[in-house]
């Protein structure tokens, strides 16, 4: 075997060594210090979070954009120190980013809805909510999804698009709800007595509050009756206790006072002929 004709360049690859082994030395030593200054900085941030009680769901969100933010900016850097214009590399970042978020629409909707819920909370988690077709307690609020369980325990989960656009019912924001009734008595009973049963309910129910005041109102003529509104406040969490317990009283006391509570009837009339 010869190698008459095989020449190395030992000079080549000394300039070679000279011109980039520094820069290589330099960049890894600029990788390691950045990494430890990302770590710190978001650990700081991570602290200014829990000291200004930042909401728990929104803290991971933000100190992991904090984390990638800051670690593509010193890849960037890093890569500018070997000759690497930054303005292409920040272009090819970009046209990769548009053909992810073209191929990624209806997650990054989702995306976007989270982050806006997020930032906006019309609800946090505990509450009770309605909206998007559902109802039930928020158990967690993720980027992507909202979870909630229902109140016969299903567990639904939400896409974030759907939630921030459309309309949302939060139960639980205020800390008093109004109960609202309709009753229908007939025509021919008292109408002052019917008030005065409705009142006394209002008035010894132990949870049924007297601030705002209970109301009673005749509200409207039916075919076949005539309708009461009544209307109490009740604390959020007292709600259904308070519904289902006036609806059980009232037709105790309309049966005992002789209250006609009026329901569809059907007469037949058979004619016999001839």
């Amino acid at each position: 075997m010869k190698f008459e004709n095989f020449n190395f360049d030992f000079e080549g690859l000394y300039g070679a060594i000279i011109l980039y082994g520094g820069k290589v030395i330099l960049s890894i030593i600029l990788l390691l210090i950045g990494l430890k200054v990302i770590k710190k900085i978001v650990k700081i941030a991570d602290n200014k979070f829990e000291k200004f009680n930042f909401d728990k769901s929104l803290r991971p969100f933000l100190l992991s954009l904090i984390k990638v933010s800051l670690k593509v900016l010193l890849l960037i850097t890093i890569a500018s120190m070997f000759g690497v214009q930054t303005t292409s590399f920040i272009a090819v970042i970009g046209s990769a980013g548009l053909a992810i978020g073209l191929a990624l629409q209806g997650s990054l909707s989702n995306f976007a809805g989270g982050i806006l819920i997020l930032i906006l909370k019309p609800f946090k988690i505990g509450d009770y909510i309605e909206g998007a077709g559902h109802a039930g307690t928020i158990e967690e609020i993720q980027i992507f999804y909202t979870i909630l369980t229902t109140p016969d325990n299903k567990r639904v989960i939400i896409p974030n698009a759907n939630l921030s656009n459309s309309s949302t019912i939060n139960y639980s924001t205020n800390s008093t709800r109004r109960v609202d009734f309709v009753f229908g008595v007939g025509y021919e009973d008292d109408m002052n007595k019917v008030k005065e049963i409705l009142r006394k309910i209002a008035s010894e129910h132990p949870l049924i509050l007297q601030d705002p005041s209970p109301q009673v109102v005749l509200g409207e003529y039916d075919a076949s009756a005539i309708n009461f509104f009544f209307r109490v406040w009740a604390k959020n969490e007292d709600y259904w206790k308070i519904y289902y317990d006036v609806m059980e009283q009232v037709k105790v006391e309309f049966d005992n006072e002789q209250i006609n509570i009026p329901y569809p009837q059907m007469d037949i009339h058979i004619r016999k002929e001839d």
